[in-house]
């Protein structure tokens, strides 16, 4: 089994910085990707930002430029720096943590912060 604990969310104004942190524990295999997504209320949930092992990343059009995300392997940790928030950016943030392949394929999810970017 695999657990996430994320922290870093909270109440902004337009345009300003947020940084949120996950960190993994458990059995993590030495290949996977971890990375984010958000829910909004009445949507559905989508990728924010992924990042695998070897430093490939995938990001959500609507905030490439604005969003960074790291990670550092040696404390199975991955992090989302972002900046110039929206207030559309508004939602729940989800790490997530995919391992495995085919039918041993398993995602893993955190329980959730929320950001809120208001004035």
């Amino acid at each position: 089994q695999v657990q996430l604990v994320e922290s870093g969310g909270g109440l902004v104004q337009p345009g300003e910085s947020l940084r949120l942190s996950c960190a993994a524990s458990g059995s993590i295999f030495s290949f996977n990707t971890m990375g984010w997504y958000r829910q909004a209320p009445g949507k559905q949930r989508e990728l924010v930002a992924v990042m695998t092992t070897t430093g490939r990343t995938n990001y959500a059009d609507s905030v490439k430029g604005r969003f960074t995300i790291s990670r550092d392997n040696a404390k199975n940790t991955v992090y989302l720096q972002m900046n110039n928030l929206r207030p559309e950016d508004t939602a729940v943030y989800y790490c997530n943590l995919d391992q495995g392949g085919g039918s041993f394929r398993k995602a893993y999810w955190g329980q959730g912060t929320q950001v809120t970017v208001s004035s």
